[in-house]
């Protein structure tokens, strides 16, 4: 009997080094809070406790730095910010809305989290500013906050999978029109401050997708089970740095919201969508 309660401690300990570390949500709503903090002031500081030393940080696709040319420098007045959890990823995203300075930015941000060290690695961001895709602040606002992303009941959760494989199946759609798409009915497109939609239960986020083959490259992945969330990061083929968030129910997906960089090319080329630079009906 002696031996074995000598064995007990030790092999405790042992089940103890091996255990994965958790990655829970208090870690991940700390990450957004300091990253809050941080573009509000335009201090990037801000997230320097939780910041690894090497973390790496990247903007529209494009290698950055704090101590340079990030977004992160500039003090936004942020209108709408939400944030989605990937406990299993160990990762966030935030969608926010800025309307100032200027005409204000829409910008969408990944951070890794390493669950062992509790430090973000990795500072991933869209943004988007005026002459991006249909940009327009006041717009996205007013569509932004009439919608309900909030948690989906336990029950009726679609599971990983599901939530990436409603996702992939919208980008498949760019390349082969016959993809079989879950939309939802209704369902609404978002982008930047272009919506698709007319707030009727006959609406389709099928309706004015561009009629041409483009491949998403160099995907990143975000995936939020509790509100039904994926959201994409990709080069969205001959757009430029692009984030894609979709909200899926019961497998279906109910929302889209698209923010693109166009890289100088005003608006990307893309056809202009009657009434963007009107006020928005209130």
């Amino acid at each position: 009997m002696r031996v074995l309660n000598l064995l007990v401690p030790v092999a405790a300990a042992s089940a103890t080094a091996h255990r994965k570390p958790v990655c829970d949500r208090s870690l991940l709503r700390e990450a957004t809070s300091r990253y809050i903090a941080a573009q509000s002031t335009g201090e990037p500081r801000w997230l320097s406790p939780i910041l690894s030393s090497n973390a790496t940080v990247r903007e529209n696709n494009a290698a950055s730095s704090l101590a340079r040319s990030s977004v992160l420098n500039k003090a936004l007045a942020i209108a709408h910010a939400r944030h989605t959890y990937d406990t299993t990823a160990c990762a966030t995203f935030s969608s926010l809305t800025s309307l100032g300075p200027g005409a204000g930015y829409q910008i969408g941000t990944q951070l890794r989290v390493d669950a062992g060290t509790r430090k973000v690695t990795a500072i991933d961001s869209i943004v988007t500013g005026e002459g991006d895709l249909y940009f327009n602040t006041t717009h996205a606002l007013h569509y932004l906050l009439r919608e309900d992303w909030g948690p989906i009941d336990p029950a009726q959760r679609d599971d990983r999978d599901t939530l990436r494989a409603a996702a992939d199946a919208y980008y498949a759609y760019f390349s082969n029109a016959s993809t079989v798409v879950p939309w939802g009915a209704p369902c609404d497109r978002l982008e930047g401050g272009a919506y698709m939609g007319q707030g009727l239960k006959n609406d389709t986020c099928d309706a004015g997708l561009p009629p041409f083959s483009v491949e998403m490259r160099d995907r990143r992945y975000v995936v939020d089970e509790t509100v039904g969330s994926v959201n994409i990061f990709s080069e969205f083929g001959i757009l430029g740095p692009d984030s894609h968030e979709f909200r899926v129910e019961r497998g279906r997906i109910r929302w889209i919201h698209a923010i693109t960089f166009c890289r100088g090319t005003v608006n990307c080329d893309a056809p202009e969508f009657p009434g963007l630079s009107e006020e928005v009906g209130w």
